[in-house]
């Protein structure tokens, strides 16, 4: 009897990672984690935006973060600091045109101080 519990108990637990799921890029960016949220990275041109996602999919009003991006372009490493704007994403501005596809990390600052890192690979 015990071992039917704990084989029905296994199975449950090697099902739960099925029901995770990772949210869509609503913005026709890059998503991946950061710490308690999810960011989506869209570049264009030299503009660079963070949209920020939180639990049930739910956009992050970023009011009160603050972040940097640290790329690789072209064998350099460029800083790009990021600001809240009036579009509810934090945006910022790179000196060059980014390419279509590059590395780098974003570090993000909560307005409780917390801070969360995403990584584009």
């Amino acid at each position: 009897m015990k071992f039917r519990y704990l084989t029905l108990g296994v199975a449950l637990l090697a099902a739960l990672p099925a029901y995770a799921h990772e949210p869509k890029a609503s913005h026709g960016g890059r998503v991946v984690d950061a710490g308690p949220y999810h960011a989506e990275l869209v570049a264009k041109d030299k503009t660079v935006e963070i949209f920020l996602i939180g639990e049930n999919d739910k956009p992050v009003d970023p009011k009160g973060f603050k972040g940097v991006a640290i790329f690789n372009l072209g064998g350099k490493t460029e800083r790009i600091t990021l600001a809240p704007s009036e579009k509810n994403v934090l945006s910022g501005t790179a000196a060059t045109a980014l390419p279509a596809k590059f590395k780098g990390a974003v570090q993000l600052t909560a307005p409780d101080g917390k801070t969360a890192t995403a990584r584009f690979d």
